[in-house]
């Protein structure tokens, strides 16, 4: 195929059709997980129906079927990313267990106290615990690589920091914040130049680049079937195959041996030693029917439309009054990450929810990157090439919406309420308040009304022992007892405005209540009556049970 079109590509995701006709949603978080591809849905179906029978060791057709379905995959996948041998693909449950198998398997076994690992700034969690925990195994050292001003590795102070203390490099191929195709070939060259192994972190790049791990020479490549239109729960980890052959296992049982006796057991050979047990049949058989997107002749021109699409995005972000980008310059794939001032990034992401736009809010696993911006998070929005144009307008028209009608909350310095004062709406008049809110735009809209209403905590007032533990945002909460009433009075602030007026209805179950009665409210129920834990993003909804389990803490603490 040597041409793209966005409307026939789109109409192979069944969801798109089914969620927009339905309730409008605009999905832009594809760098978190893609839709599914019609032809990955039908053919996991298929298997079950007509296929299903464990691999390799069935002496039946059903087996042999599966097993050829199976293998047929990986080698396609050595295709895709030019491996020179199937023995050099490694399935695994995704990015994140393909990190940790090399740094089990490999780092134990080849690094010692004092040898280095390099990664950078901006790499997901996956590709830094997983050293951390090494580190604390062996005391192996950890550098970090920092970015320049457009978010790319440095590559000037990799220079100096990649010596010959190096033995590995770990980096992303491409940043899941910043959207920038880091200089891999140059980096992976400053690690053979000092005799190091690399690890490519590919999770982002894989579906927006043609890969060649022979050509980069890359001693591990590691990347998701979920962020390229695939299954979730299977991941690719590539290994040279000199490598993998002097790794131990990762894992022990089936299929992963040759001969076990209670006097010893010896190890299959390359790729099943590193792959135990019953494994994701229908995830690799499911991964294999998106593989033909990505075969040059479609992959070219689909790219060509993603990059217009991220010329717009970019063009039409800059508009929006306040917006600042993380880091200089239009990103390399359409991959957005952005703060508006005087807006927490919850507020943006949950306001955008409410018009059925999905986006992505908080520190995006990049703790480290956050902290180098000095940041707690931030939006991020991510394209694919089922995006359009007319998505990217609704984005920005919403966004100038949000902007232009927002009155920043300013935290009172004069104004100090006792917690005695405060109230708030009861439970009934919430109950009705919601009952005619008839959908997720206008109870959000009542939420962020309430957030009004709730009066901010000095800046000098709020103490770390007042954090709640378990808000992404900071959260605070105070209490204080009534000694005649025996009644409690709560205090709470955030800095997510959508987090203030969720507090304004979890008050009004608490408020002024004696600690018996606090312990005793059934507060599921009530948030059933109101409609609202459905619409409420995973973050939220945690953010919601954390607050409320820390007012029961505090109430229980006064039995």
């Amino acid at each position: 195929m040597n041409t793209f079109s966005e409307t026939e590509f789109r109409r192979k995701f069944p969801i798109l059709q089914k969620l927009n006709k339905d309730s409008g949603l605009i999905y832009f978080d594809n760098a978190a997980t893609t839709q599914k591809y019609k032809a990955v849905i039908k053919t996991s179906q298929n298997f079950y129906q007509e296929s299903n029978a464990n691999v390799h060791r069935g002496s039946h057709f059903l087996s042999a079927k599966a097993t050829e379905s199976f293998e047929i995959v990986r080698l396609q996948v050595q295709k895709l990313i030019n491996a020179k041998s199937a023995k050099e693909i490694i399935w695994t449950k995704g990015t994140t267990e393909a990190i940790n198998l090399v740094a089990q398997c490999f780092g134990l076994t080849n690094l010692s106290a004092g040898d280095e690992i390099v990664v950078s700034q901006a790499e997901h969690h996956a590709n830094i615990v997983p050293w951390q925990n090494l580190a604390n195994q062996i005391g192996v050292v950890i550098k970090v690589l920092p970015l320049d001003k457009c978010g790319r590795i440095d590559l000037v102070q990799a220079q100096r920091i990649i010596s010959s203390k190096c033995k590995l490099l770990a980096i992303n191929h491409i940043s899941n914040v910043i959207g920038k195709i880091n200089p891999i070939e140059q980096l992976i060259a400053l690690a053979k130049g000092v005799g190091a192994k690399t690890l490519i972190d590919g999770a982002q790049s894989i579906a927006h680049t043609i890969i060649d791990v022979q050509a980069l020479d890359c001693d591990f490549y590691v990347f998701s079937a979920h962020k390229m239109y695939g299954p979730t729960g299977i991941g690719v980890l590539f290994g040279k195959q000199e490598l993998l052959e002097k790794m131990p296992p990762y894992q022990f049982g089936g299929e992963m041996i040759k001969k076990v006796s209670f006097t010893g057991t010896t190890y299959n050979t390359l790729p099943h030693k590193f792959e135990a047990g019953t494994p994701n049949i229908v995830g690799v058989v499911g991964l294999g029917s998106c593989l033909e997107l990505f075969s040059p002749s479609f992959l070219t021109p689909m790219t060509e439309y993603e990059q217009r699409l991220c010329q717009y995005a970019y063009q039409g972000l800059t508009t929006i009054p306040g917006l600042e980008f993380l880091v200089e310059q239009q990103p390399d794939i359409p991959l957005f990450s952005f703060t508006i001032n005087d807006l927490h990034h919850h507020d943006v992401a949950t306001f955008l929810d409410s018009k059925g736009i999905a986006v992505r809010s908080g520190h995006h696993c990049a703790m480290p990157l956050m902290d180098l911006f000095k940041l707690d998070g931030s939006v991020r929005v991510s394209l694919a090439p089922y995006n359009t144009f007319a998505e990217i307008d609704e984005l920005i028209k919403q966004l100038k919406l949000l902007v232009q009608g927002d009155e920043t909350d300013q935290t009172s310095t004069s104004i100090k309420p006792s917690l005695e004062s405060i109230n708030t709406p009861d439970q009934t008049q919430i109950i009705n308040l919601f009952n005619k809110a008839n959908s997720w735009d206008l109870k959000h809209r009542q939420i962020m009304l309430l957030a009004k209403q709730l009066p901010r905590i000095d800046k000098q007032q709020r103490t770390d022992d007042d954090l709640i533990n378990g808000c992404e945002s900071n959260s605070w909460l105070q209490v204080s007892l009534d000694l005649t009433t025996k009644q409690l009075s709560f205090m709470a602030d955030s800095d997510a405005k959508v987090i203030r007026g969720l507090m304004v209805i979890i008050l009004s179950a608490y408020q002024h209540k004696t600690a018996e009665q606090i312990i005793a409210f059934d507060i599921s129920n009530f948030f059933s009556q109101l409609g609202l834990m459905q619409h409420l993003s995973p973050s939220r909804g945690n953010g919601v049970r954390a607050i409320v389990e820390r007012i029961e803490q505090l109430a229980a603490s006064y039995l």
